[in-house]
């Protein structure tokens, strides 16, 4: 997939976001597309976490879909690393799906408030 400049721009601003959860929580592909001004693209927000595997400095796996699903994991090398990661965070997993998502969810629009 080619990127265009606005979906570089696009993918940065999703970094920028991903970069400010802190360790423990964990938020949605739908939760930061809609902090971005942006309701609908939590699939592009999908295509950046898959993106963001060689920087280091992403926690791609503490974004998961709106139900707390690891819907990424396939894209983590071994797959099992997303789950891992997390539950080395404190963040319990069970079936592929956060325990209690709503009480480690972090809402960038409520967190990120200006």
């Amino acid at each position: 997939m080619k990127l265009s400049e606005k979906n570089k721009d696009f993918f940065v601003n999703v970094y920028d976001v991903v970069r400010l959860i802190p360790k423990g929580r964990a938020t949605s592909y739908g939760a930061i597309a809609k902090y971005l001004s942006s309701p609908r693209s939590s699939r592009m927000v999908g295509w950046a976490m898959n993106a963001s595997h060689t920087m280091p400095d992403i926690a791609a796996h503490r974004v998961v879909n709106r139900n707390g699903l690891l819907t990424g994991k396939a894209h983590f090398n071994p797959p099992e690393i997303m789950q891992e990661r997390l539950e080395r965070e404190g963040i319990s997993v069970k079936d592929d799906q956060i325990v209690n998502f709503q009480e480690v969810f972090w809402d960038p629009s409520i967190e990120l408030k200006l």
